[in-house]
Parts: C-alpha cells; structure tokens; sequence
C-alpha cells in the first residue's frame, strides 16, 4: 500500500531559492529602518539646537525627498512652475489693464483739468495785454506823449466850453451872444459833420495795394487810430469820412459808404501833424500792419490840407430842437 504524501506550501520557497530570498528582504526591512532613524536623528538635530527647526525646514526636508529642488521649489522638469509665472504674469496685466479710476480719483483729475485750463486763459491775456512789453523806449515815450495831448486838447474844450458859459453870463446883450456862439458852433458840427469844406494843418495818408490784399477792416483801423489822436477832418479819396462812415470789402477796392474807391487809397487829414503821423508808426499798428500785406504807405505832413469833399445834410424824421 502506498502511503499518501503531506500537501506542499505553495509559497514557501526551498532549498537554495529559500536561503537567497530570506537575506533579501532582511536586508530591504534594514534599509527602510535606517531612513526612519535617519529622519527621525534629523529632527531630533533640528530640534536639539535650541528649538530653531522651523516649517521651512520641514517642507524643504520633504521637497527633497520627494525629488523637488532645493527650496522647496519645483524642478527644471516640472512644469507646474512655469505654469504659476506665467499665471502670475496674467494676473498683473489684468490688474493694469484696462486702468480702474475711482470717483475720487476723477474729480480730482477734473478740478486739476480746470485749473489748468484757467492758468492758460490768465497767460494768454496777460500777453495780450502787454503787447507793448516789447516796444522800443523812443515808442513808448512818443505814445506818453501821444497820450499827454490828448489829455490836453480835451482840458483845452473844457476851457473853452467854460469861456462861452462865462461870457453869456457877463454879456449885457445875452442874444447876440449867444447868436455869435451858435453860428460858430453850426460851423463846427458842419465840419465834423461834412456839410462844409474845412482846411488847416495835416496830413496826408497813401496806401498803394499793388496785389489786393487791404481789406476794410484794415482801412477802418487807420480812421480809428487818427480819430483818437485827434484828426478834426478826414476824406478817402472823393468821399468824406463822418460818424457815420461805414467800410466793406468789395472787388478790386473798397465801398466807403456804398461807394467804391479803389487804390491807391488817398487819406486827407485835418489836425496836428505831430500827433497824427506818430499814431500810424507806432509798433504794430497801421503802417506795420499794411506794410505786412505787402503795401507801400507814405505819411507826409503839410500846412495846409484842403477837405473838400462834401456831403448832404440829412433832416432827421423825428428829431427837433428843444431849444
């Protein structure tokens, strides 16, 4: 009879294999022990030097286990990194653009706005109003003087005004008196008036605009600037120039009260020379300015100018003598 055999192990190696597998896994047991006990001897040095061992270094204890760089950091070949930088990167472009303005932050851009805008406006009428900053001292002493005679003639009617009333006070014919007074005041509202001839010292103004250029405006600005120093009588070419005088620009000239005079323009003026002629030279006035539209003006002074352009006297509609 045949005895039966025990069963086999499955797993339990034999022989040789047997003896080679044990000291296999003693020695894997032993290299797992001794990395606990290398951890925990790292620790415990942390630890032993006076309680400095922080988090940092625990996370840097476990980066390098777990094969990251030093610091913590991840490694050239993770590409977490470069991931989170560049994430970064949006995150500060987004925050710069498009700018975010607070309410604040608008009204004061505003106000500022206006300020500066006020500073501009004060300088630019600072320099217009000071345009003669730049004059020569002979200029700015003939426009003092220019200034004096007109304070002058104006003291010079005072007087005269006084005399008339003093005289119709202490006249013992009052009516002739004042006969004698209205015919020369008629004479001279004729005068400014153009209803009569007038002659006297002067000057005479021409203006040569060989390419069209002289506007009206321009010609007007001359008839101010004599008015105001003074002239008693003026006449453009054939027409005589009143209170009334109107100018505009029309083809190939100028309409002087709807009548047209063309170049060269012929300026005859009553009053004191010495005080007309320096009017027209002063910086940046009329002669410079029609000089500018390449004109040819000449100013010479006479004795004797002769206005003798006349215009007709206008009854008013409505207007009489309280008188």
């Amino acid at each position: 009879m045949r005895s039966a055999l025990p069963p086999e192990e499955p797993n339990k190696p034999s022989g040789e294999g047997a003896e080679d597998a044990q000291p296999a896994a003693s020695a894997a047991k032993g290299a797992e022990k001794d990395r606990e006990n290398s951890t925990d001897k790292g620790a415990e040095k942390h630890t032993g030097n006076g309680g400095e061992a922080t988090a940092e270094a625990t996370a840097e204890a476990t980066a390098e286990a777990s094969g990251g760089g030093p610091g913590g950091e991840p490694s050239a070949a993770d590409p977490a990194g470069g991931e989170e930088e560049q994430s970064g990167r949006r995150r500060l472009a987004r925050s710069l653009w498009p700018p975010k303005v607070s309410r604040a932050q608008l009204t004061v851009a505003l106000l500022l706005f206006v300020l500066g805008l006020g500073l501009a406006i004060q300088v630019a009428s600072n320099s217009e109003s000071s345009a003669l900053r730049g004059a020569r001292q002979e200029d700015l002493v003939r426009i003092l003087d220019e200034l004096d005679d007109r304070t002058q003639r104006l003291e010079d009617e005072k007087q005269r005004l006084d005399d008339q009333r003093t005289e119709l006070e202490n006249s013992s014919d009052q009516a002739e008196e004042a006969r004698k007074q209205t015919i020369e005041k008629e004479r001279q509202l004729g005068v400014l008036a153009g209803t009569v001839a007038a002659q006297g010292p002067g000057i005479t103004l021409t203006v040569t605009d060989a390419r069209g250029a002289v506007e009206a405006d321009m010609l007007l600005d001359a008839i101010q600037e004599l008015r105001a120093a003074g002239a008693e009588a003026i006449q453009i070419n054939d027409v005589r120039v009143v209170a009334s005088t109107y100018l505009e620009d029309a083809e190939g000239g100028v309409r002087v009260d709807g009548r047209k005079v063309a170049s060269p323009y012929r300026f005859k003026v009553i009053g004191k020379p010495k005080d007309l002629e320096p009017a027209l030279n002063i910086p940046g006035g009329v002669v410079q300015t029609l000089e500018k539209e390449q004109a040819t003006v000449a100013v010479a002074q006479a004795e004797k100018i002769v206005v003798d352009a006349l215009r007709r006297a206008n009854r008013p509609d409505y207007a009489r003598s309280s008188s």
